[in-house]
């Protein structure tokens, strides 16, 4: 099938404001990981609001979004829709192997008129763990919030090797074809989540029931 360029992103997001910028040299990023030393501050990730997320957010993304996030650095995608072409942490920085995949696989679905995004890439653990934070808060429990969002130490968005997709046409779309890229769906409950799991044509593994297994 005659390939897409992906250069062009969904109608509703070319609105947004496409930010480039190089990888932090390595002055400021070492000045990062002495703050964190200095301070202890690992216990500390877990507060997306803390002094210290925020110096190191200001030294590794200095435009990144307003106090508490992780901003673009972390791999926050600006208006939940990215397309392999843009020049963002959180699609620079997917497993090589996984991005090629998507690419074909969304030039085979644009073939077929259905439009496909990626609505969240690589992530870093800090980005990962605010999400869980906002979880617990959602669910109120751990316990629960595990049940949709993996902590930082087991979600392959934090290796680059997860991809969320969207919209929902495109992941019923992925979920029928995507064994012929090597895509798989992983958990039950996430019809956009897809990671690398098999070679082109395979079979993919068994779904998981939730983040819980992962």
């Amino acid at each position: 099938m005659t390939r897409q360029n992906l250069s062009v992103p969904p109608a509703h997001a070319t609105a947004r404001t496409r930010r480039t910028r190089g990888r932090p040299t390595a002055a400021p990023l070492a000045a990062a990981v002495l703050l964190l030393v200095a301070l202890g501050a690992y216990p500390l990730l877990d507060r997306a609001g803390s002094p210290v997320v925020q110096a190191v957010d200001k030294v590794l993304d200095p435009g990144s979004a307003p106090s508490g996030s992780t901003g673009l650095g972390g791999g926050e995608i600006p208006g939940g829709a990215a397309t392999l072409d843009d020049d963002l942490p959180g699609i620079t920085r997917l497993d090589p192997a996984l991005a090629d995949a998507v690419r074909q696989a969304a030039a085979d679905a644009a073939a077929d008129g259905v439009e496909l995004w990626i609505t969240s890439g690589w992530r870093s653990p800090a980005f990962q763990q605010r999400l869980l934070d906002e979880a617990v808060r959602e669910h109120g429990s751990l316990q629960a919030a595990r049940h949709v969002v993996a902590t930082p130490e087991t979600s392959a968005h934090v290796t680059g090797k997860a991809v969320d997709i969207g919209p929902t046409e495109a992941d019923y779309w992925l979920i029928e074809h995507g064994p012929g890229y090597g895509l798989c769906q992983v958990y039950a409950n996430e019809i956009w989540h897809f990671e690398l799991l098999t070679t082109p044509g395979g079979t993919c593994p068994p779904l998981l029931e939730d983040a819980t297994a992962g």
